[in-house]
């Protein structure tokens, strides 16, 4: 790894961060239950309106799928960004190689739970927008068709 890894997955963090409103689950932002009941809702909604609609709907930051510091996220099997609801920029591109600060490969561990579990929680850092700090962060995924649909909160 070079030494400038750490900056540029530090910096790559705080580019694909959460809304300016994030808060941790301690201090009145989302709860796990409330990631796990976004999760289902989107997954929901792809079913019923279709990919192109729903994928649009959670990239629009549709109310219905913000809360707090939660949104949705929804990648293909192979790390790509179909869906963004804090980053639209975020949308086609192949995240598969991103690392949290400690090197953890979080989206291909993500990926690969999908793949094996089905719904799942996963534990890695990220970094706050609202105060830039590193944080402990938890997403619940479900994987569906050869996508997974995520939701994720600080802790």
């Amino acid at each position: 790894m070079s030494k400038l890894a750490p900056a540029i997955c530090l910096s790559l963090a705080v580019v694909f961060g959460t809304p300016p409103l994030a808060a941790s689950a301690a201090e009145g932002g989302a709860t796990r239950a409330d990631a796990e009941a976004m999760v289902k809702k989107g997954v929901a909604h792809i079913k019923s309106a279709g990919d192109a609609r729903a994928y649009g709907d959670i990239t629009a930051k549709s109310p219905q799928f913000i809360l707090h510091d939660l949104y949705l996220v929804v990648y293909k099997l192979d790390g790509t960004v179909v869906a963004h609801g804090a980053n639209p920029k975020m949308v086609g591109k192949n995240l598969i190689e991103l690392k949290d600060i400690d090197g953890k490969a979080f989206v291909k561990e993500r990926v690969d739970l999908a793949r094996s579990k089905g719904s799942f929680w996963q534990e890695y850092k990220f970094t706050n927008p609202e105060n830039k700090k590193i944080e402990p962060k938890v997403m619940y995924c479900e994987k569906l068709d050869e996508t997974v649909v995520c939701g994720g909160i600080y802790l």
